[in-house]
């Protein structure tokens, strides 16, 4: 049989197609699985635009271009590529001498968010607080920062001064500060503290290289002098050097138990970090207490904890920072620090809390007495564990705490008063400062903790208004309660140091308060759980009230 040509021809053109079209498609597989090809191919398209487009261009401007594409593709503020000089200036302001301004920092969205000002900094004593936003330093925009950009910012001899503009949620154009560096050195434990009942307390601010050593002595103290039970503050802890997390956490655990585990694509990334040797302190019944602005360290610590059923973590849910770095050396002296693994609990649970957009970074949240935002309710959706003694945990990101009690919130009108005050931010801790220090002075017998009387808040207001604050005088009204607290925590700290400070700050602590009352009526870490157990299944069966008490034990925040 013949077949016509007009047949055969688009016969034989369908068949090369198809076998064409395999290789080609073959040949596109390869070549995407093809490294080298990839490298030569971008080198290509390099090459030919600084050789040929329209307009002069540097080639070693488009590779930097690349690179930053590449590190922004990745969609991760802790993956970070560092040129020789940056990294150079980086290591001289890490490790020899300097000065800063005492502001742990994170990236969060576009902006660098302070985490937390360190007690006794600049930042601190400036009225820096837990969650504003660094939009701006020396002048220079730091939208799209990372936090090792703003860290050489920020750092450098003591005695210079760095002028930085601050966004805060509620206020709507940026707050300028000038911001004098020093040296910084915080205690990890900068005093303790016995209530009645054999309760003591230990605050924890940050995980320096003496932490264990300072909170086993400041334990060992106060069993000395009588404690029983004892409560390990870790809230506003930003975290810090990771082996003094395991071995804190090795002060109660038994030996050989997970600390925490790191988990990533590589075997080599993979490790779990366990305990070295029995635990000082058996017996000891513990209540941890954490915030959102415990991070890092305190959350590995925390979590550990709570997983082996060895303490009772009370507060609100941490931050939620459990991502591993790694530091790789390249070419010319480059380097890349690298997200390449996460934190997980003992009982498996993600560290690492997803971020969420800047829009709706501040949905949700509340302004405290002390002048911080917390989350109203940050529970839901969150998948449930358990402990190794089968008790109830959950995931989804920081640490959960057992029991969840906010600090004391403001009304919607005075936060809305505050807020108006907060516009002269730099202003009022200036003025704070010193009213206190004239207050001080006028009755230097005064015992620290000290309530002021009405004639002094109302003097507080005028030296406001000579200082050129002009919030008008219903705001300062509604505020009242607000600069009744930060002015008489001003005179305790000024008068008493940090302790004093705690002194006054603890009569209005929730937090505090539960943890003291529940430590008071248990007397091993067992009735310590069950009584919150208990608890928690009676709010179960009872019926709702109005106002008072909310059922996580948080404050309620009234509305006018």
């Amino acid at each position: 049989m013949r077949f016509s040509r007009s047949l055969l021809a688009p016969g034989l053109i369908l068949a090369a197609a198809l076998l064409c079209g395999g290789w080609f498609l073959q040949q596109g597989i390869a070549q995407d699985r093809n490294v080298y090809f990839q490298a030569r191919l971008l080198q290509e398209v390099l090459d030919r635009v600084a050789a040929d487009f329209v307009d002069p261009v540097e080639l070693k401007a488009l590779y930097g271009t690349a690179i930053d594409a590449v590190i922004e593709e990745l969609d991760d503020p802790n993956t970070e590529y560092l040129s020789a000089y940056e990294w150079d200036n980086l290591r001289i302001n890490t490790e020899g001498e300097y000065a800063g301004v005492g502001l742990e920092i994170v990236r969060q969205g576009d902006w660098i968010t302070v985490m937390s000002a360190l007690p006794g900094t600049p930042g601190e004593r400036a009225g820096i607080r837990a969650g504003d936003r660094i939009v701006e330093v020396e002048g220079e925009s730091a939208r799209g920062w990372n936090p090792d950009r703003a860290v050489m910012a920020l750092r450098g001899r003591p005695g210079t001064e760095v002028d930085v503009r601050i966004g805060r949620p509620g206020i709507e154009e940026p707050i300028p500060f000038t911001l004098e560096r020093a040296t910084v050195q915080i205690l990890s434990v900068p005093f303790t503290h016995l209530f009645q009942d054999g309760v003591g307390y230990v605050p924890l601010r940050v995980f320096s290289e003496n932490a264990r050593d300072e909170l086993e002595g400041a334990i060992e103290a106060l069993i000395e002098d009588g404690a029983t039970r004892m409560i390990l503050d870790l809230r506003g802890n930003p975290g810090g050097l990771l082996d003094q997390g395991v071995a804190l956490a090795d002060l109660f655990l038994d030996e050989d138990l997970t600390v925490a585990e790191t988990r990533g694509r590589t075997r080599s990334q993979n490790s779990v970090l366990r305990t070295g040797q029995g635990e000082s302190f058996p017996g000891l019944p513990l209540v941890i207490l954490i915030d959102g602005r415990s991070a890092s360290a305190s959350e590995i610590v925390a979590g550990a904890l709570q997983d082996h059923d060895r303490a009772l973590v009370l507060g609100a849910t941490s931050f939620g920072k459990g991502l591993v770095q790694t530091l790789y050396r390249l070419s010319g002296g480059n380097m890349l620090k690298l997200t390449t693994a996460r934190w997980y609990t003992p009982s498996g649970r993600s560290i690492q809390k997803a971020r969420v957009p800047d829009e709706s970074a501040f949905d949700d949240v509340v302004l405290t007495l002390a002048g911080q935002w917390v989350q109203r309710s940050d529970v839901e959706d969150r998948q449930p564990y358990r402990s190794f003694g089968g008790r109830r945990v959950l995931g989804g990101g920081g640490i959960t705490p057992d029991l969840r009690v906010l600090p004391d919130t403001l009304t919607d009108a005075e936060e809305a008063a505050v807020l108006r005050l907060d516009r002269h931010a730099r202003g009022f801790s200036n003025a704070l400062f010193e009213f206190a220090v004239l207050y001080i002075q006028e009755r230097p017998d005064l015992p620290p903790g000290s309530a002021i009387g009405d004639a002094d808040l109302a003097r507080f207001r005028q030296h406001l208004a000579e200082q050129g604050i002009d919030a008008e005088a219903a705001a300062l009204e509604r505020a009242e309660r607000y600069l009744r607290f930060q002015l008489e925590r001003e005179i305790a700290r000024r008068r008493a140091g940090r302790e004093g400070e705690f002194l006054r700050l603890m009569t209005a602590d929730p937090p505090l308060a539960r943890a003291v009352e529940l430590l008071a009526r248990a007397r091993s870490q067992q009735e310590l759980f069950d009584l919150v157990a208990a608890e928690e299944s009676l709010a179960d069966s009872a019926v709702p009230a109005a106002g008072g008490i909310a059922r996580d034990g948080s404050p309620g925040t009234g509305s006018p």
